[in-house]
């Protein structure tokens, strides 16, 4: 009776594990996970692009204005306007040097018929050639901080080849072909698809820093040249700064010379003013495009107030007293968030 039983229990023992490894459904493996880890190699900020050696870092910011001035927009005296901007930057190690990419998109809004979003940057940058959409150096780090400045005209962002002889922190000298894409003011006819060829040399040593830029229009057969000058005093710095126009020009536009200087006081790590003046001479243009007369006043201060990390306020209050044009006050009123 006990060997019957005991051969029973074999028997269905048996057939139970036959039948399990019959229904046995057989699960892959799962994949392992790469997480994402921080590229220290450029500054804060990026990281590695998974499965890849590149770097990425992404910014931006959103921008909240509430602008006045005559006639600001149609017959009132103010608005609100709105930005967004991001910017994607890559960077990755090669033979030769680091190859870096940017793309920046930009969206504005001031009516809700009026929003407008574009590619504000897009350039590629290896062993210090850059080529793509970018800013010239009429528009970048190393101008007027504050916003009584008038130091360039048109649009200052090209589709441009750029080419850096030397680029430190105390030394960069540069050459620059611009595709001058807009429509200006300057002679009858003029149109866009036009080519302008600049330079710049920058120099700095102890508190004293500057730079000095020219460009050249090919199609106006005219040029501008600016220069501007840093002395940094203590907590402040004092900046001035001198255009001068051959005649009217896609670079610089505004006046046949001009002269100007601000003075940034950093009240404390939050809070810093920064009066400003400028003086415009020979701003009228006949039909050929050459300067006949008249000049412009700007005097003006702005206030920059960072609220907490990541959150800023600036406030810019500017008085333009123009020839043979009513005098008026202008600025605006800006709240901006960067990430």
């Amino acid at each position: 009776m006990k060997k019957t039983i005991v051969l029973s229990s074999a028997i269905l023992l048996t057939a139970f594990a036959n039948t399990q490894a019959a229904d046995a459904i057989m699960t892959a493996e799962p994949e392992s996970l790469e997480y994402v880890r921080v590229c220290d190699a450029y500054g804060n900020g990026y990281f590695y692009i998974p499965g890849t050696e590149t770097c990425l870092s992404i910014g931006g910011y959103i921008r909240f204005e509430g602008r006045f001035g005559r006639n600001r927009a149609g017959t009132s005296d103010w608005s609100f306007w709105n930005r967004g901007q991001m910017t994607l930057s890559t960077k990755n190690d090669t033979e030769f040097g680091t190859l870096a990419g940017v793309i920046t998109l930009r969206g504005n809004i001031e009516r809700s018929d009026s929003s407008s979003t574009f590619l504000q940057e897009a350039y590629i940058d290896i062993a210090n050639l850059r080529a793509g959409m970018q800013y010239s150096w009429w528009d970048n780090d190393r101008s007027m901080s504050g916003e009584t400045d008038v130091v360039s005209s048109n649009q200052t962002v090209h589709n441009s080849i750029r080419y850096m002889f030397a680029d430190t922190k105390t030394f960069s000298a540069g050459v620059a072909v611009d595709e001058l894409e807009e429509r200006y003011r300057t002679k009858p006819g003029e149109g866009p698809n036009n080519v302008g060829i600049g330079g710049q040399i920058f120099g700095a040593s102890g508190a004293i820093s500057g730079y000095l830029l020219g460009s050249y229009d090919t199609d106006t057969e005219e040029g501008a040249v600016r220069a501007i000058g840093y002395l940094d005093i203590g907590s402040t710095q004092l900046g001035v700064y001198g255009i001068w126009a051959s005649g009217a020009n896609y670079y610089f536009e505004e006046a046949e010379w001009s002269l100007g200087a601000q003075y940034v006081i950093k009240v404390n790590d939050k809070l810093s003013l920064t009066p400003g003046v400028q003086y415009l001479s020979n701003i009228d243009l006949d039909a050929n495009g050459d300067f006949t007369g008249g000049d412009t006043w700007r005097a003006g201060l702005t206030v920059d107030y960072k609220i907490i990390t990541n959150l800023a306020t600036k406030i810019s209050v500017q008085y333009i007293d123009p020839d043979n044009a009513q005098e008026q006050v202008q600025g605006f009123v800006r709240l901006q968030r960067n990430f």
